[in-house]
């Protein structure tokens, strides 16, 4: 006597389990080696024709600060101009002159912008006079405020003095005092913001 029995999933399970446990075991994928900064690949033999995980763009500017792609060119604003060297020797000079005037208001606890301008324009130098469109008038030295910065939930102006004197068109001096410190340096011209360096998030 034959007897015929219903026909049953279990083979078709078995083949599923079989496939998912297959799938898992060999496409295990592995976070990129920070060392090469490879992207994403299946551990094990891959076929040359898998697609794999999208990585960094393989294009970075050479001398990129922290490697990003178009860093310098995202930073360019804020790149200060080159200097003749005798131009920067010049510079140094000026910077020499600035800096004990500075530290004696420092010392002094005299940072407002008012104090720093009669303090300098004693030493000769003239303020800078520049047109609305730019142009400029005459007169090397600009003294302002400080640049309001972000702080807590809104925007706030800390005390102080920033100071810029315009040597030659390719040499600066940038200064700034405030309470908790001064400094005066030299540098080249900035492309937007003349002998004053630019704050970040352009």
């Amino acid at each position: 006597m034959s007897t015929s029995r219903p026909a049953r999933p279990a083979p078709l399970a078995a083949l599923a389990l079989t496939l998912v446990a297959t799938l898992s075991a060999c496409g295990d994928l592995h976070a990129p080696d920070s060392r090469t900064g490879a992207a994403p690949s299946a551990s094990g033999a891959s076929s040359p024709s898998a697609p794999s995980a999208p990585g960094a763009s393989p294009y970075v500017e050479p001398g990129a600060g922290d490697g990003a792609p178009h860093h310098n060119e995202n930073n360019a604003y804020r790149r200060e101009g080159d200097m003749a060297p005798a131009h920067e020797k010049d510079a140094r000079r000026e910077a020499d002159r600035i800096r004990p005037v500075l530290k004696r208001l420092w010392e002094e606890r005299e940072w407002d912008p008012a104090t720093v301008r009669d303090a300098l324009l004693r030493l000769g130098y003239e303020e800078e006079r520049v047109t609305k469109g730019g142009k400029r008038l005459g007169g090397t030295l600009t003294v302002t405020g400080m640049l309001a910065r972000w702080k807590d939930d809104g925007y706030v102006t800390p005390e102080g003095t920033r100071v810029a004197l315009r040597v030659h068109d390719d040499a600066c001096v940038s200064a700034f005092v405030q309470k908790s410190n001064f400094e005066v340096r030299t540098n080249g011209p900035y492309p937007e913001t003349g002998c004053f360096e630019p704050p970040y998030g352009h």
